[in-house]
């Protein structure tokens, strides 16, 4: 029986296209100018000596870290440091008013919903946990923080990894298959499937759902959140 939901928030939650169309560019190009405003930045030193490591560099300065990091975004690589830095990043730009997070009506009023029957929600996301919190604080429903109960990162390791969910399951003191975990990547619902958790397919485009809806699969496969069943215990 499902007791606690985790969900991924790019093309479940929300419209991949706000992360790719408005996020990613905006942290593409405001990089090298926060890198150099921020050099010190005992947060920021940390991430770049983590690129620096991953790269092999000895000698690097603003410009090499941001060259490297912009191919990384290119790339849409899920890499830690760049995900803390992208949301160092993203911070300014909501703070700013410069955009607000997009997130499905469908995504709203299930979470909501769910929320309201005292179900811990959480969240787990190739983005850093500080961009998770600034990404629902700052939505076009308003803040949105008061729903989820936590988040996870790739610091608990890679999403299309077993370890991963065995890992969560073990931080939230639940066996895995009490867990139900949604997502739009079939790789990571197979990997959330293997440690144990029960999982949701969330396939928003209609072609690909009709496509899929009626193949034998492990996962259950829904166009939307409301088509979302839980078997909840008392």
């Amino acid at each position: 029986m499902i007791k606690t939901i985790l969900t991924d928030i790019e093309g479940t939650t929300s419209s991949i296209n706000f992360v790719h169309d408005v996020l990613f560019p905006y942290a593409y190009n405001k990089m090298e100018d926060f890198l150099r405003k921020n050099w010190h930045n005992p947060l920021v030193q940390n991430a770049v000596s983590q690129v620096a490591e991953l790269e092999k560099l000895s000698d690097y300065n603003p410009e090499i870290i941001t060259s490297i990091l912009q191919g990384w975004i290119k790339q849409d690589r899920k890499i830690t440091p760049l995900k803390d830095l992208q949301g160092m990043i993203w911070e300014e730009g909501y703070k700013n008013g410069e955009f607000q997070s997009h997130v499905y009506q469908d995504a709203y009023e299930k979470l909501t919903q769910w929320h309201q029957q005292n179900i811990p929600i959480y969240v787990y996301s190739s983005g850093s946990v500080q961009a998770q919190k600034l990404f629902f604080s700052h939505t076009i429903f308003g803040d949105l923080l008061y729903l989820f109960s936590g988040f996870f990162d790739t610091n608990i390791g890679s999403k299309k990894e077993a370890q991963s969910y065995q890992k969560i399951a073990q931080s939230l003191h639940l066996p895995p298959q009490e867990i139900i975990f949604l997502s739009d990547v079939l790789a990571e619902l197979d990997s959330a499937s293997a440690a144990g958790m029960q999982t949701v397919w969330v396939i928003r485009d209609s072609s690909s759902f009709s496509q899929n809806q009626n193949t034998p699969s492990p996962h259950q496969i829904v166009p939307d959140f409301y088509h979302i069943s839980l078997l909840l215990s008392p």
